[in-house]
């Protein structure tokens, strides 16, 4: 089991996506930024480092937002969502091929890794946008 943690990070009412580049596994796929927890890490700090890796920001960590466990054909993850707020800098492209902020009623015009699907249907709930 492979642990995984991502950042749910909100401006202005809309969320951070990311897009993965075309090299990598699940290429272009859309998902939230973040990465796996190295050993000796807490889940808090291994996100921390991820979004410095990937983005280029300082994040403040705070309260798991979900957690779940998805089965790809080549790994099985233990993803921890937790919210997150940038305290410094601005989100730059060293990992990702795009990224964007959406509303929760535009997730579904975007294809996302196989692990948010639950993650995504939460967050329509909580809004009251309706599933499709």
């Amino acid at each position: 089991m492979t642990q995984v943690v991502a950042a749910l990070i909100w401006q202005n009412n809309r969320f951070l996506i990311c897009r993965r580049p075309p090299h990598k596994t699940r290429g272009l796929l859309w998902e939230f930024v973040g990465g796996k927890v190295e050993t000796g890490e807490t889940k808090q700090q291994a996100l921390m480092r991820e979004c410095m890796e990937e983005l280029a920001v300082k994040v403040r960590v705070d309260d798991v937002y979900m957690q779940l466990v998805h089965e790809y054909p080549d790994m099985t993850v233990e993803l921890t969502l937790f919210n997150a707020a940038i305290v410094e800098g601005e989100p730059q492209l060293l990992e990702h091929s795009e990224i964007r902020y959406i509303s929760v009623d535009e997730i579904d015009r975007f294809d996302f890794c196989p692990a948010d699907v639950e993650i995504l249907k939460k967050l329509k709930a909580d809004f009251g946008v309706s599933a499709n």
